[in-house]
């Protein structure tokens, strides 16, 4: 099954479902698993700092380049100036993130030709 993440109208994860949800590559993504209510008082409690804060943007007016950035815990100042486009983070996951979570099999194999 493939699941597909948005965040204000965009795509900004998609791939079969288990790999998503084993090794999600984009912050918001991550921090929709970590809403999820679990049973676990300690695990509950370990999860209560990965909370999504931030201002949430108008979905009718958008803030220039990713979304995301406005409640994003990595956000730097190319969030703001570029939109990231969706990398590959395997044969069935993409991500749109400029500072993601894993680290995208273009450059993956760039690092181990060096």
């Amino acid at each position: 099954d493939t699941i597909g993440v948005m965040y204000l109208g965009k795509i900004v994860e998609i791939g079969d479902a288990e790999s998503v949800f084993r090794t999600p590559a984009h912050p918001y993504t991550q921090g929709l698993l970590d809403a999820v209510p679990v049973p676990e008082p300690t695990e509950a409690r370990a999860r209560r700092g990965r909370q999504v804060t931030g201002e949430l943007p108008s979905a009718v007016n958008p803030p220039s380049g990713c979304r995301f950035r406005t409640r994003c815990p990595r956000a730097q100042d190319i969030c703001a100036n570029e939109e990231p486009v969706l990398q590959s983070f395997g044969v069935s996951q993409e991500a749109a993130c400029h500072f993601p979570l894993r680290t995208p099999v273009s450059l993956g194999a760039s690092a181990a030709h060096s």
